[in-house]
């Protein structure tokens, strides 16, 4: 039987799975079986990936990229090395070493995956996220979202009819997610969320609360300083994840700057009280978004089963505390919260091998899509109407048609725009293509009907047809983003495979992408750090955390006489 991988590529770290003696198991060589998504060129030109590659972004970040997925669906190229490659392709490096980690586990070839991805991704992201896996070398048998591959991680062993809520906080987004489980079946009934909510805006909280103690303690300013504040921002997160399991974090930091030619250190105290005081808006956040997704599944709290935490930041016990005020349910954190998507990813792989027999997947689009039309807005005639075709929260995969008539008797042409969204204003919403579709000579009124079809891995078609003739309209697409044909995939998968064959000439032959020996470092530690901190204003702003957390890494191990 081929193998069927399930993967969780993820902004920070990524993960593979599949199912070994009728268990999904991440595949790892290490205890936690993460790898970080991160790409970097080495200076004989090999492709470094994972802990190595991430270990390079301290002397050469300019030609390392991390966190590559909040770049999917952009058509930017990306510098790195001598050359320049779409998110696509850096994420198919990424999805490459999990295959070839997964080929070295299985002792046999990997071909096809099961993929996920955030609840609130949009189509031209899926889209990026299915021909990455293509450039890999990897047919993407599914695509699922990252809460309803947890939801299948706890359903399998649940034979029993349930409500569930799926709470996803990790590092940098925040996903709610109602999930019914009927004989076998499993359905989203409602997704939402916020891109732009997790455990980084946490660690800023306190970072800037440091900062102004700094300040009122030693009068000096460090906010425009990045490597201070980045550092801060480290020492913010150590706290917060003791606070986890203790009431109070000590936060110390030896030399964090200067006064004049005297150094400064840091020493503070941090409760889980302050803590939660912080952060409280932001849960706040988090529970109202638990009360739209229960409204839009139409149920009440009192009909969940069980809650689900997903996602690192869940460890944070407000949380667990506040979901438990709100539904009187205890929320379960038996699986790794930041294991427990590849695991479900590979529950759906094992599905479709027929390797399991916990039933059917249902899923469901977290966005509207729709066009514009002349029509009433606010009492109103506006020309940019929102019109929806299909909704949120509708079952994948879905089709929907509708009806539009032209404007004036021969209508040569017709614009219409996609639009996806929920404002009634479609130019709040994103436009995601534009497509201009020549009409046969007719009467004004004459009838187009246009089909949206919503796959289930997100991914949309549009077709329109003038009802007098039967003719499918040509359509030709504006201002889109521009995505890969079958030639470009082919070109960049020839262009990654020899890319990655450099790699086996730099000494990479078996491709091993954690655990791998950190790259040679000078005799002077100090000039080093000096350096590496330099570096910090030509990195990009999204990797500076990464870089500074490497930093501190390198400091660590100094003071602890490891290097």
């Amino acid at each position: 039987m081929e193998p069927i991988v399930g993967i969780d590529l993820g902004t920070t770290n990524s993960e593979v799975a599949f199912i070994l003696n009728h268990n999904a198991e991440v595949l790892t060589d290490q205890d936690d079986g993460i790898m970080p998504s991160c790409v970097s060129i080495d200076e004989t030109g090999g492709v470094r990936v994972g802990a190595e590659a991430r270990n390079q972004a301290i002397i050469n970040p300019e030609n390392t990229v991390l966190s590559i997925k909040r770049r999917m669906g952009e058509d930017t190229p990306i510098p790195l090395g001598q050359a320049t490659y779409l998110p696509q392709e850096i994420s198919a490096i990424i999805l490459k070493a999990l295959k070839t980690r997964a080929e070295k586990i299985l002792e046999k070839a990997v071909h096809k995956a099961v993929i996920t991805v955030p609840a609130y991704f949009t189509d031209d992201q899926r889209q990026a996220t299915r021909e990455a896996g293509q450039i890999a070398g990897l047919e993407v048998t599914r695509i699922i979202n990252e809460p309803t591959a947890a939801a299948l991680a706890y359903e399998n062993a649940s034979k029993k009819t349930e409500g569930i809520l799926v709470y996803d906080l990790g590092g940098g987004t925040f996903d709610v997610s109602i999930v019914k489980i009927e004989n076998g079946v499993v359905e989203v009934l409602a997704s939402t969320g916020d891109n732009h909510l997790g455990g980084d805006d946490f660690d800023q909280r306190v970072a800037e609360r440091l900062a102004d103690h700094i300040q009122e303690t030693y009068n000096l300013t460090v906010r425009d300083d990045p490597l201070v504040m980045h550092r801060l921002k480290r020492a913010a997160e150590n706290a917060k994840i003791a606070l986890s399991a203790a009431p109070y974090a000590m936060i110390e930091e030896d030399h964090i700057t200067t006064a004049g030619d005297t150094p400064v250190h840091l020493s503070y105290e941090l409760s889980r009280q302050e803590f939660e005081t912080m952060v409280e808006a932001d849960l706040s956040r988090t529970m109202d978004a638990v009360s739209r997704a229960l409204d839009d599944a139409g149920i009440l709290p009192a009909s969940l089963d069980q809650i689900i935490l997903v996602g690192g930041s869940t460890r944070i016990p407000a949380i667990t505390r506040l979901l438990e005020e709100k539904t009187g349910i205890l929320p379960r954190s038996e699986i790794d919260p930041d294991l427990c998507v590849a695991i479900g990813a590979a529950i759906q792989a094992g599905r479709e091998m027929g390797m399991t027999d916990a039933g059917v997947l249902i899923d469901i689009t977290p966005y509207t899509f729709g066009t514009s039309a002349l029509g009433e807005l606010y009492g109103e005639m506006y020309p940019d109407k929102f019109v929806p075709l299909i909704r949120r929260n509708t079952k994948l995969p879905a089709s929907k048609s509708e009806v539009f008539y032209t404007l004036y008797d021969n209508q040569d042409a017709v614009e219409i725009n996609v639009f996806q969204g929920e404002a009634p204003d479609a130019r709040e919403n994103v436009n995601i293509g534009t497509y201009l579709f020549e009409l046969t000579p007719a009467p004004a009124h004459s009838e187009i009907i246009m089909r949206f079809d919503l796959d289930l891995n997100g991914i949309l078609q549009i077709e329109a047809v003038e009802k007098a003739t039967g003719r499918k309209i040509n359509a030709v697409i504006e201002n889109a983003i521009s995505r890969f044909s079958e030639v470009d995939l082919a070109a960049a998968g020839e262009r990654i495979n020899q890319l990655w064959g450099s790699a086996s000439a730099a000494g990479n032959a078996d491709f091993e992408t954690d655990g791998a020996a950190a790259p040679h470092m000078p005799s002077d530690l100090a000039d080093l750090l000096r350096r590496a901190g330099a570096m910090l204003e030509a990195a990009p702003a999204e990797d500076r955390d990464e870089i500074i957390n490497l930093i501190e890494d390198i400091r660590a191990a100094a003071d602890e006489d490891r290097i």
